[in-house]
């Protein structure tokens, strides 16, 4: 007799809506009664996530609680509805069906009718994986343009902020907040005083900030050059460049904006914005200056904490040697110490530990080599399964539909001299032409469909290359050379327990290190005892 399977299953909506609810509810109800049904099969629970994408797992809890249980051996067989539903990332999909199977887990996809146990599954998945990776990237074109036109329509996408509601995609005065705004224009304007001074007026007011834990020189810049409290609107100043990770950036040139002047009613008078945004230029610092203080170490504004997610900021002092001591250390620690309540009941602090700078190099260093050593490895794991779409072949080629459309236009030609001649009637000339018409539309849509895959290949195949010769570039590179961080480091987050992630350009994912530091002065030691490619998603800064 054959030995039982427990068996799970995994639903996913990505949206919270009614309709998508019901819809997992039917699943989850379909699933339960389906493993019921088998009688070599004992049902062991579903997994389920909603309201989030599928194109990364980062944030999806019921999929990590998942793949938790089946290391722990609870089951030995998943069901899911189709490779959408499980993930719309190539790599995700592949790398998590491959470490299921690794644990004696298979997955059967049951519309896709895909089963990971049989020979051919991967090859299949493959396939479909990529598929559904080039549909996530259709739609978020189709919305992207969606809400450009919106936003084009004068229509406010975000949220509320100091002075305004937002609601159905307009802004409308918050009365009580306005007086805020226009006492810190009235401060900077009149007064003279700068964005410093007036932030700690405020504090020391007791006058609460919209969204921050307190008023800092950053917020009340934010607000002096916030166009909206001149009546203007402009949209789009963040993007998002990658589909699959959803991470916003900066939008410096990358996209055109969306300007509109005077959509809404405005808060600051015309003459009063512009003779702010006139203070604001005259006292900001030089490009020379600037420049002089962005390249005054390697790592600002690439640190952050694995505590709080705000910024690291260097500290240094003189040691009685004369040598000089540098470290890194969080914002809110270095300026409010541990975590705490402060007296107005808001948390403040964090209770994250600082770097050595002279440890964050050596950091870096490890992680490089560990990409010196893996780097081939980590080609063949991560990039092989990117450039698997380019290796799909194609039964029909852009040019052979093109030749049967030729085709098909010189028989519409002959149907009418046909009709000319008197042998065909017009209504069956009309016949001819109706069929020829349909079949050349059909074909056409065959073409389109053609060349967006294409342009994807194309879009893919330039991304493994350029993941192909960052790897190249670091094979070669010195690990202890800090102008080389400044290019190579994208970002680090540093936890505590002496744990750090380094996330490098144009490279798909992190290192994980765990590191030692033994001594004191200038007698300290470092090693590191662990090196790993880190699975965490990178933290997004709250400042």
């Amino acid at each position: 007799m054959d030995q039982k399977l427990y068996v799970a299953a995994y639903c996913r909506v990505s949206t919270e809506k009614d309709d998508q609810v019901n819809s997992l509810l039917n699943q989850q109800r379909y699933f339960t009664e389906f493993i019921s049904s088998h009688e070599d099969w004992i049902f062991y629970r579903v997994y389920f996530d909603e309201g989030i994408s599928g194109t990364s797992v980062n944030k999806r809890e019921g999929f990590h609680q998942m793949m938790t249980d089946a290391e722990s051996r609870k089951f030995s067989l998943i069901l899911t509805k189709e490779v959408s539903r499980f993930a719309r990332n190539t790599v995700d999909t592949l790398s998590y069906t491959r470490k299921l199977k690794q644990l004696g887990v298979g997955v059967i996809f049951t519309i896709d009718n895909i089963d990971t146990r049989d020979n051919d599954g991967e090859l299949r998945l493959s396939i479909m994986a990529t598929l559904a990776q080039e549909e996530s990237r259709k739609i978020s074109e189709r919305v992207k343009w969606g809400q450009k036109r919106r936003m084009e329509q004068g229509v406010v996408f975000g949220r509320d902020l100091l002075g305004y509601t937002v609601k159905d995609g307009r802004l409308t005065v918050n009365q009580d907040e306005a007086k805020i705004v226009r006492l810190i224009f009235h401060k900077y304007v009149n007064e003279g005083k700068g964005t410093h001074i007036i932030a700690r007026e405020l504090q020391e007011a007791g006058i609460a900030p919209k969204r921050s834990r307190e008023w800092s020189n950053t917020v009340i810049l934010r607000v002096l050059r916030n166009e909206k409290y001149v009546g203007d609107l402009c949209q789009k100043k963040t993007f998002t460049p990658d589909y699959l990770s959803h991470t916003k950036k900066y939008n410096r040139g990358n996209e055109k904006m969306v300007y509109l002047k005077e959509h809404h009613e405005p808060i600051i008078d015309r003459d009063t914005w512009n003779r702010t945004q006139e203070e604001l230029k005259h006292r900001s610092p030089s490009a020379e200056q600037k420049a002089k203080y962005s390249n005054r170490y390697w790592c600002s504004g690439k640190i952050f904490c694995g505590e709080c997610g705000r910024h690291f900021v260097s500290r240094t002092k003189k040691l009685k040697s004369g040598a000089v001591y540098k470290a890194w250390r969080c914002y809110a620690a270095a300026n409010h110490g541990q975590k705490k309540t402060d007296e107005l009941g808001d948390e403040i602090g964090c209770n994250s530990e600082s770097i050595n700078d002279k440890v964050l190099c050596f950091c870096i260093a490890s992680a490089l080599n560990k990409l010196q050593v893996n780097k081939e490895t980590l080609r063949q794991e991560i990039l092989k399964e990117l450039a698997l779409v380019t290796r799909i072949k194609q039964k029909d080629s852009p040019a052979a539909l093109y030749k049967k459309i030729a085709k098909l236009e010189s028989k519409k030609r002959h149907a009418i001299d046909l009709m000319l001649d008197g042998t065909i009637t017009k209504e069956e000339l009309k016949q001819q032409k109706a069929m020829y018409d349909a079949e050349i539309a059909d074909l056409q849509g065959k073409i389109n469909a053609l060349e967006d895959k294409n342009t994807a290949q194309q879009e893919q195949t330039a991304e493994i290359q350029s993941c192909s010769e960052a790897l190249d570039g670091i094979g070669k590179l010195d690990a202890d050379n800090e102008a080389m961080y400044r290019d190579l480091v994208n970002k680090i987050v540093v936890y505590n327990g002496h744990y750090a992630v380094i996330w490098f350009r144009c490279i798909p994912f992190g290192i994980k290190l765990h590191y030692q530091v033994s001594g004191r002065g200038a007698n300290y030691q470092v090693t590191v005892d662990e090196v790993t490619v880190a699975e965490v998603e990178p933290q997004q800064s709250h400042d």
